[in-house]
């Protein structure tokens, strides 16, 4: 009797140990971390995750690798995301409202938004920059307006690639005003705001974190910010709302994702070790400099901000009759 009750409390004791652990072996990360930047260096996402990179690998204990993996307004960095092992070792960090445009505008996603990442935490919101090269003879929207009408066509807008909010907002704002310009997709809102200093297209929406040194160094010409607050480095920019423009709220909200089946326990640490780096008051005042605001959320809040923000895109998607077909 002694015999078998020695033997099952060894087996108790075993179970306890092989079972018992589990949750916490989840929490903890075993291997490098790869965070997946969908478009090219330089732009908004780039940016915040070799800022938060760093910090990322002091809180977890491994080394955090940052790759762009640039092509279809984001999709190909998704679709990689998404596929990935479903441990937590595999980021996403990228424009959440370009992400949401996407269910509306590709008939044939290779992954769904929804259902094949997981959110982690909204980052923070950088407000549009919308800027012109120095050479185009405006310094205000109705100046511009009215240049665009006397030379319709001579315009290009640079945006983030086909389908990105930049690209929607520029559709949107064409046809608020009557407005003729081309648009002209790029590998990121890095080189399209490369391409517009350059002067080979000539007008920019594009999150203000990536645009806004190029504005005070006078290699943008700035017309306006989105949203209702003025941006402390560009104080002499008018606000859309101050302007009446439409999609007033429009801009660059950032976000980290990560694959499907990723154990909740890991998601809760990675937002965990996130928000407390985005807390840090260097970190945000980082992020305010470059003309962003510090948004996190938890997992929850942050799906449902997707999947409101699906919406409100799929209304403008409809309502604006956009095709990109």
């Amino acid at each position: 009797m002694l015999a078998r009750r020695t033997a099952l409390g060894c087996a108790l004791a075993l179970s306890a140990f092989v079972f018992g652990p589990l949750p916490a072996f989840s929490q903890n990360f075993t291997k490098q971390v790869h965070v997946i930047v969908p478009y090219a260096p330089g732009g908004t996402s780039d940016i915040i995750a070799r800022i938060i990179g760093p910090k990322l690998s002091e809180g977890i204990g491994q080394p955090v690798i940052v790759e762009n993996k640039p092509s279809s307004s984001g999709n190909v960095g998704a679709d990689f995301v998404a596929k990935a092992a479903p441990d937590g070792h595999t980021l996403l960090i990228t424009d959440a409202g370009t992400l949401a445009t996407q269910p509306n505008l590709v008939k044939k996603l290779s992954f769904d938004v929804q259902k094949d990442l997981v959110p982690v935490t909204l980052v923070m919101f950088s407000p549009y920059l919308f800027a012109v090269h120095p050479s185009v003879p405006v310094a205000t929207l109705q100046e511009l307006i009215a240049y665009d009408k006397a030379n319709p066509g001579k315009l290009n807008v640079g945006t983030s690639g086909v389908g990105s909010i930049q690209h929607l907002t520029a559709i949107v704002i064409a046809k608020k005003y009557g407005l003729k310009w081309g648009i002209v997709p790029y590998r990121g809102g890095a080189a399209a705001v490369r391409a517009v200093v350059s002067n080979e297209s000539n007008v920019i929406f594009n999150g203000a974190l990536a645009t806004q040194p190029f504005v005070v160094q006078g290699q943008l010409k700035g017309i306006a910010v989105s949203g209702d607050a003025r941006l402390p480095a560009t104080p002499n920019l008018p606000t859309f709302k101050e302007l009446g423009m439409p999609i007033v709220e429009t801009g660059s909200w950032q976000g980290f994702l990560t694959s499907k089946g990723t154990p909740p326990a890991m998601t809760a640490r990675l937002n965990a070790e996130l928000r407390k780096i985005l807390a840090m008051p260097e970190i945000e005042k980082k992020m305010a400099e470059l003309g962003g605001y510090v948004k996190t959320s938890t997992p929850d809040e942050f799906a449902g901000w997707l999947t409101k923000a699906i919406g409100e895109w799929g209304d403008v998607v409809k309502a604006e009759n956009i095709s990109l077909d």
